[in-house]
């Protein structure tokens, strides 16, 4: 890990995998929880964690700048499901770059369960992993202007739900009614780091 100093208060910690990522929040939340750890947040991205508010930012430094990323965790906590609508004007080229049908996509996407690496882009939208690397897809060479809320897309290792319409260049392959961010609702956010997903079928194009 190489563990860089942010502002005052904060640490910065890379890691070498999205992985990595996910199992060094998870094990930075359990030792706050533990009160191990003074972090007011800790933010996960790609292949960073941030750590902001600590109080003992050069103690918390050198124990990182020790120690080893810890192994995954097991998952635990709630499962949110998400009903799907696979009619993603995409579907098409996705199946076709994987190498199957469109109902091939269908099963694939409703089998796994996702989780949430990481949040970022606009309120609410989640970056959900759990897909294998052979399938992932690249983004679209030309993004588009306009994505409608609700829209189910892939991209690279990640699946995402657009919150709000917004240009985007993921590859769309269906559509959700699922509100995933209400500054009304506690918390706000449908999805946040840690969240396990699942996408449940509510029909895919050529259904009757």
């Amino acid at each position: 890990m190489n563990v860089l100093p942010v502002g005052d208060d904060a640490l910065l910690v890379e890691v070498a995998s999205g992985e990595e990522a996910e199992a060094l929040h998870a094990e930075l939340l359990r030792r706050r929880t533990q009160g191990a750890l003074s972090a007011r947040e800790i933010v996960p991205a790609a292949r960073t964690v941030l750590l902001d508010g600590l109080a003992d930012r050069a103690r918390v430094a050198a124990e990182l700048a020790a120690a080893e990323v810890p192994p995954a965790p097991p998952r635990a906590g709630r499962i949110v499901e998400i009903p799907v609508r696979y009619d993603g004007p995409d579907l098409a080229d996705v199946a076709a770059h994987w190498g199957v049908a469109p109902r091939e996509v269908v099963r694939v996407h409703t089998d796994t369960e996702f989780l949430v690496a990481f949040c970022g882009f606009a309120p609410g939208f989640g970056y959900l992993t759990g897909l294998p690397a052979r399938y992932d897809v690249p983004r679209r060479d030309t993004p588009r202007t306009s994505v409608p809320a609700g829209s189910v897309a892939l991209a690279g290792p990640y699946t995402g739900v657009y919150p709000r319409s917004s240009p985007g260049g993921w590859q769309l392959i269906g559509t959700t009614d699922a509100v995933l961010w209400d500054h009304t609702r506690v918390p706000a956010a449908l999805l946040s780091p840690g969240t396990r997903v699942r996408f449940v079928s509510r029909g895919h194009r050529g259904d009757g």
